[in-house]
């Protein structure tokens, strides 16, 4: 299996690129997102990959991030999804719009994909809803150890509130970084991940203190 390449990008075509590594060349398909954020032709580039197998034909298909790619094998787990629909939704939405329509049952938003039809799109958001979670949470990675600090939870009343670690180091991901919080104050992955990215939705700029606190209020019982 071949899980990575990293080499010289040797020509951009409209659906794939050749990478040149040692003098042997890869052709891997990407989606027009990656594509348009390859290095200049010549430079280095490293992609994680996923070889398809069929009876007659290898095919490999490439990501910018791990996480990318586990969206793409993801989709693929959905009946009538193969590569190349998949590659297409990541395409139109990117890895972070996949998680937020999903985890909002926005099908409309992976219809606008193309080759997707209404059907299709409806069974993405109905089959990943409660798998989502888990590739949203892998841009962020474990939560850090540490006095990094920390926000209150809602409590009831005289019980001594709950408290979840603000993850320190930036650029990580606010909204990976909001529902692995989250998840470990044992909310459930799906209604994390819909909560967070209804909160994203409202504040996009919002950092994850800030996605916490207001994913918390949306999670808590009314009335």
């Amino acid at each position: 299996m071949i899980g990575r390449i990293a080499g010289r990008l040797d020509y951009v075509a409209p659906d794939h690129v050749l990478v040149d590594v040692r003098g042997v060349g890869y052709l891997v398909h990407c989606s027009e997102r990656t594509l348009r954020a390859l290095p200049p032709v010549g430079e280095a580039v490293a992609l994680y990959t996923d070889l398809m197998v069929r009876e007659d034909l290898l095919q490999l298909y490439g990501f910018p991030t791990l996480a990318e790619k586990e969206w793409h094998r993801l989709l693929m787990s959905v009946q009538g999804v193969g590569a190349k629909a998949a590659l297409a939704i990541l395409g139109a939405l990117g890895p972070d719009g996949v998680g937020r329509a999903i985890a909002l049952g926005d099908w409309n938003a992976v219809k606008a994909a193309k080759g997707v039809g209404p059907k299709t799109a409806q069974r993405v958001v109905n089959e990943l809803k409660d798998k989502a979670a888990e590739v949203m949470a892998m841009a962020a990675g474990p939560l850090p150890a540490g006095p990094a600090g920390v926000i209150e939870t809602p409590a009831g009343e005289g019980a001594a509130p709950a408290r979840a670690p603000i993850p320190g180091p930036a650029g990580r991901g606010a909204q990976a970084e909001a529902l692995s919080a989250l998840t470990n104050l044992g909310y459930a992955p799906g209604e994390a991940a819909g909560a967070v990215a209804q909160a994203a939705g409202d504040a996009p700029d919002a950092e994850t203190a800030g996605l916490i606190l207001a994913a918390l209020r949306l999670l808590a019982p009314k009335g």
